[in-house]
């Protein structure tokens, strides 16, 4: 894929002649035309917000950084970044790079790229070609986001880091037996490593499993910031009740290195 250029005030074009604006707050949208895809709402995002500013999933969070500035990255690019928190954690401990936050909905990029100038932000379909030059990124971040394998090759450098953020099959066991979660393919990371083989060697797995006292508020604010967002019935905003639960969060981060050609 070619690079883009300035071709206006609030415009970029790539050589076919396309042009992508540029937000007046600062970042790129180089969506094409509508295929039904729904990003993450400013409501789940608030919510989202609201459940990690807690440090409820601090430890994934440091776990994620710590694999990621082994690489002593100078250019990160996190695909489905939502509001930023994963990669705030690998910036802090990375002082030398600078990131690029991509997701389709135009609300988490403007979280992500607020307030923070080594942050640029991208409005983008992550299975159509990504608008971001060859070997450009040392890391690419995907953090219970979809993934792109042929493209991830292609836009990391050779030898680069592929660091992947899934659950475990555990994960929020207790919501999803109350029917207030989606459930968790049980052989998730098997699936992960067949998928990525042709292109990604497996390198590096870490699991990380927590039980946590939330207060309903918190579970409605857990639910309501993933996925069953889009499925949950309305009622269910009210099915936590009064009393604290015991949820289990369970994650793997798992780094991939990419194979060379």
């Amino acid at each position: 894929m070619q690079p883009l250029s300035p071709g206006g005030p609030l415009v970029l074009t790539c050589p076919a002649g396309h042009n992508f604006d540029v937000n007046k707050r600062g970042f790129l949208s180089a969506l094409g035309g509508s295929r039904g895809l729904i990003g993450d709402s400013a409501e789940m995002l608030d919510a989202r917000e609201s459940f990690l500013s807690a440090g409820w999933f601090e430890p994934l969070r440091d776990s994620l950084a710590a694999l990621v500035s082994a690489e002593a990255p100078s250019r990160v690019l996190d695909v489905g970044c939502g509001t930023g928190y994963y990669l705030r954690g690998v910036l802090a401990a990375c002082p030398a790079a600078r990131a690029l936050g991509l997701d389709i909905s135009p609300a988490a990029v403007l979280r992500t790229v607020r307030g923070d100038d080594r942050i640029d932000g991208l409005v983008a379909d992550v299975w159509s070609p990504l608008p971001v030059r060859d070997a450009a990124a040392d890391v690419i971040l995907t953090v219970f986001a979809p993934r792109n394998p042929v493209e991830f090759h292609r836009v990391l450098r050779p030898q680069g880091l592929l660091a992947v953020v899934i659950p475990q099959s555990t994960h929020l066991r207790e919501l999803r037996e109350a029917g207030l979660a989606l459930d968790v393919q049980t052989d998730k990371a098997a699936q992960l490593r067949e998928g990525l083989a042709p292109w990604f060697d497996l390198e590096s797995r870490s699991a990380l499993s927590r039980t946590l006292s939330l207060s309903p508020a918190e579970v409605r604010a857990l639910i309501g910031m993933g996925p069953s967002a889009h499925h949950a019935a309305p009622e269910a905003a009210g099915a936590p009740g009064a009393e604290p639960w015991t949820v289990t969060t369970a994650f793997e981060v798992i780094g991939f290195r990419r194979r060379p050609g």
